[in-house]
């Protein structure tokens, strides 16, 4: 297929123009960017609009809360109509997803902020609906461990299962920023080869880098040389967020979660599923026979994966026919148990057909070209903030205001998008960050150049707003505590409101800075 081919419904676009009704809605958005400015004397022609985006990284509930607060906090400021993009990864995705189920939300934030913390301080969702969730994951043709991350770890952080999908309420945000959330491809993650930074907006889903690019509707159905052969369903919001949030999907945490979380769950939504029998999560992780059947399970699943992947896989598969209650009771929920054996011995995390299957574009990377399948996974495992979605040269950003709420070093970020961009010719400023201020960081940076974009970054836990010790803040709030209190949500939420309070003047002063220079 040529590059130069308008793209018509069920193709493959090749090309890194933008989409067309992104453009059309960041052409209107861009007006209501200018109104704002000239709220607060930044005066510039429409054509000269200056084009920010505000980027949200990785860290699980303690993302999601403080990207939340932090947008509310610049919402009191007037300066949310400045911004144009919101980009997201991992636990900030969950704050998105949140967000956009609400149309026009950002004209309503504080209510739709009370709605959200109701939710989380709520009951959650009940076994009876995560059995009927996951039953429905289960029909589709290629089921994956983010299915069950989704049913079974996502909804306990975001009380509920969000069935619509991002072209259901791609029509429902005339008056926000433009959403983009990121991912990255497992396989190209592993190789130099390939364009590992995918990203999926309401209109489009695809490869930042490379320009290769299918509706959104169409992600996740079957292609052959650039044509769509087979549709299948487009993914739900909460399958979104979980492959957003896989930060499990490339390593040996894998196991330690499906022991300590999700084999007495998963045994207990089958049995729901097909017995209706009435089991708990707790119920049935208390019994000595589970606990003893759990343990020879996964002895077998922890062992070197060096062997023959078949025979390992029947080494599950029986392994998983003791834990549930023998052959006839496994029989009867065999196609389930088969599947859910594989994706753990095999690793199978985001497991979608690749849309550029057997396509032959020179534009694109050979290694994207080749597998039927590609895995999607969380970005934060690359980079922990969608950097390198937002810098398309096409989408032109001027200013980029990151707000970092990692685990560890509140600079790897940075670092990592400058060193990346450095390494692909991408224009990004230098960073140089004090060595003193590593474990003990400021609120607020900026980093900027000529010809690039200018970058401020704010980590969450810092000197100003934490104390003397912001390590022990990062400590209490690790990415795997959760689900969070009412009062630890309502402490994170303050941490991070501060950051944006304390420093309106300094993000004033770098919008007008960013504006007169262009």
């Amino acid at each position: 297929m040529s590059a130069s081919k308008l793209q018509e419904s069920g193709e493959v676009r090749l090309g890194h123009s933008l989409n067309k009704k992104e453009e059309e809605f960041v052409a209107r958005r861009k007006y209501t960017v200018l109104q704002c400015l000239q709220k607060f004397n930044i005066h510039c022609s429409q054509d000269k609009v200056p084009n920010i985006a505000l980027l949200g990284s990785g860290g699980g509930q303690r993302a999601m809360v403080a990207l939340l607060e932090c947008l509310v906090q610049i919402d009191k400021a007037g300066l949310l109509d400045c911004i144009l993009y919101l980009s997201g990864v991992s636990g900030s995705t969950w704050c998105m997803a949140s967000l956009y189920k609400e149309p026009n939300w950002s004209t309503k934030l504080e209510c739709v902020k009370d709605n959200i913390i109701k939710r989380l301080g709520g009951p959650g969702v009940s076994w009876d609906d995560k059995s009927a969730k996951l039953k429905k994951y289960y029909t589709k043709d290629l089921f994956s461990l983010t299915d069950l991350w989704a049913v079974l770890f996502v909804t306990s952080y975001v009380k509920e299962i969000d069935e619509q999908t991002l072209t259901d309420l791609q029509d429902q945000h005339s008056e926000d920023p433009y959403p983009i959330y990121a991912v990255i491809d497992k396989q190209c993650k592993r190789r130099e080869e390939g364009d590992p930074w995918f990203e999926i907006s309401p209109h489009e889903a695809g490869y930042s880098l490379t320009g290769a690019f299918v509706d959104t509707c169409d992600f996740g159905s079957q292609f052959e040389n650039g044509l769509k052969k087979k549709k299948q369903d487009e993914m739900d919001m909460l399958y979104l967020q979980a492959m957003c949030s896989s930060a499990l999907a490339d390593g040996e945490a894998t196991w330690k979660w499906i022991k300590a979380i999700s084999v007495p769950e998963i045994k207990s939504v089958f049995d729901k599923m097909d017995h209706g029998k009435d089991h708990t999560g707790e119920n049935a992780s208390k019994t000595t026979q589970e606990s003893v059947g759990e343990d020879e399970c996964f002895q077998e699943l922890l062992n070197p994966v060096n062997a023959d992947p078949s025979a390992l896989e029947q080494s599950s598969k029986t392994k998983l026919t003791d834990f549930f209650g023998g052959q006839r009771q496994f029989s009867q929920t065999a196609d389930k148990h088969k599947k859910t054996a594989r994706c753990i011995t095999q690793r199978i995390w985001g497991r979608n057909y690749n849309f550029l299957h057997n396509m032959t574009d020179e534009s694109v990377p050979a290694a994207l070209l080749q597998k039927e399948t590609r895995d999607l996974i969380d970005a934060g495992l690359l980079i922990n903030s969608p950097y390198m979605s937002m810098l398309r040269k096409e989408r032109n950003i001027d200013l980029f205001i990151a707000l970092d709420f990692s685990d560890g070093d509140p600079f790897t970020t940075v670092r990592e998008a400058a060193k990346t961009c450095k390494k692909l010719n991408i224009p990004f400023p230098e960073v140089n960050i004090p060595s003193d201020e590593g474990k003990k960081p400021k609120d607020f940076y900026v980093f900027k150049g000529q010809n690039v974009p200018t970058v401020i970054h704010m980590p969450l836990f810092n000197v100003v707003n934490c104390g003397d010790k912001p390590g022990d803040w990062r400590k209490k709030y690790g990415i795997l505590k959760g689900p969070y209190t009412d009062e630890m949500i309502t402490e994170v939420m303050g941490v991070a409101g501060k950051n944006i309070s304390n420093n309106i003047e300094k993000l004033l002063e770098q919008i007008r800075a960013v504006a007169e220079a262009k």
